[in-house]
């Protein structure tokens, strides 16, 4: 069976950034599950995934565009320290995740600590990067009805909900 749209697809992938390895499944020995065509990857990876059968080892780049966006200027925001759990242990460089009004999560790069406030560049920090992929998928199948109506893949023993 191929990757494509609505297929549940479990990878193992290592991900390195200018050559240095930035993460792998491997380190938690847990396969990635996902489900095609839901806006759970980076474009450019579920572009490179699609019509790809298990089993097969792929070398995949993604370009800066395809991947977190080209870095933007003007995206470093103040912010309260209120705002982050453990204000006091960041530093200039860090990468911390800010929880949003509206759900969900945003990775950001802290640029300054000040007394009360804390600058962030709002750029993912892989923005402006190529990222370079080894991937070997484990498993295609096709999505059951309950996956497709919660938008994302369940692993094999995962909880329902």
């Amino acid at each position: 069976m191929k990757a494509g749209k609505d297929k549940v697809i479990a990878i193992h992938y290592t991900l390195t950034v200018d050559g240095e390895k930035v993460e792998s499944s491997h380190d938690r020995d847990e396969q990635l599950w996902v489900l095609l065509g839901h806006g759970q990857l980076i474009p450019g990876l579920e572009k490179a995934l699609e019509g790809h059968e298990a089993g097969e080892d792929l070398q995949v780049e993604v370009a800066a565009a395809e991947g977190y966006g080209e870095r933007q200027e003007g995206q470093i925001q103040r912010m309260s320290k209120k705002y982050f759990p453990q204000a006091n242990r960041l530093k200039p460089g860090m990468v911390t995740v800010l929880q949003l009004k509206e759900g969900g999560q945003r990775a950001v790069t802290v640029h300054k600590v000040g007394m009360s406030a804390i600058d962030v560049d709002l750029n993912h920090p892989m923005a402006g990067k190529a990222l370079h992929f080894n991937v070997n998928i484990g498993e295609v199948r096709d999505a059951t009805a309950d996956e497709l109506k919660h938008g994302h893949a369940h692993a094999p023993g995962a909880e329902a909900h």
